[in-house]
């Protein structure tokens, strides 16, 4: 069972919210070693937007992936709100996660049996949140702010995409998560839909203090971040400090 929203709060450091320390990846791909990642080194701090800016295959992802404690590095340390995600095991990294860690991905990935405003709740309850009255109200907040009110009993098939992205991020912040992860948020969204997606992730570090990491290739996103770390062919180039608004 997750810790409460109140017991997570008390232990959030006031250090960096992540840390890569020389971090490589390598997986086996027919018989062949492929290095994701070589190492890589940087850190976000708490209530920064950091945007990983590189082309498809360059590792963006694969930081994503280790951030939440879904892969683990082959080398190197991660840690990740005090977390040391190479040496936890699998119940510690789900119970951390559920806790602390929205993944907002690129595909969606909402559950197709579950209506919207259902999918949401689901991430409460896995976060050990017992609480039906509460977790509703809180479902139905979300689900507002997010802007599908009239849309919480719609199934994710009979929504747009850019609908089921929103659904996407109000499942996010429904365990009132510290660092939220974005994987190429507008990347399968019309000009009009990414613009109001843009929005919605500017305001989780604006309104909600949240620190929030996203991978893209849209120059307006770019625009609005703290620090845009450059990767290509799993190293990280160039660095750009814009400081914090």
């Amino acid at each position: 069972m997750a810790e409460s929203a109140d017991a997570v709060e008390e232990t959030r450091p006031t250090g960096p919210i992540v840390g890569f320390v020389r971090v490589s990846k390598e997986y086996s791909l027919g018989g062949k070693t492929v290095k994701a990642l070589e190492d890589v080194s940087f850190e976000v701090k708490p209530n920064e937007l950091v945007v990983l800016l590189g082309p498809s295959g360059a590792g963006k992802t694969t930081v994503l992936d280790l951030v939440a404690g879904l892969e683990k590095p082959t080398s190197g340390e991660v840690r990740v709100l005090g977390m040391d995600i190479a040496g936890a095991d699998e119940n510690s990294l789900s119970t951390f996660r559920c806790a602390n860690v929205g993944f907002i991905f690129q595909s969606y990935n909402l559950v197709s049996t579950l209506t919207a405003g259902e999918n949401v709740e689901l991430m409460m309850e896995l976060a050990g949140w017992s609480d039906a009255k509460r977790n509703e109200m809180l479902t139905a907040q979300l689900i507002d702010q997010v802007g599908l009110t009239d849309r919480a009993d719609h199934l994710p098939a009979q929504l747009s995409g850019g609908e089921q992205q929103r659904v996407a991020i109000a499942r996010a912040l429904a365990n009132d998560p510290a660092l939220v992860l974005a994987d190429e948020p507008t990347g399968n969204l019309d000009t009009r839909t990414g613009s109001e997606i843009i929005a919605l992730l500017e305001g989780l570090k604006k309104d909600r203090g949240k620190t929030v990491i996203i991978t893209t290739h849209d120059e307006r996103i770019v625009q609005m971040a703290d620090v845009v770390y450059r990767i290509d062919k799993g190293k990280l180039g160039g660095t750009d400090q814009k400081g914090q608004s």
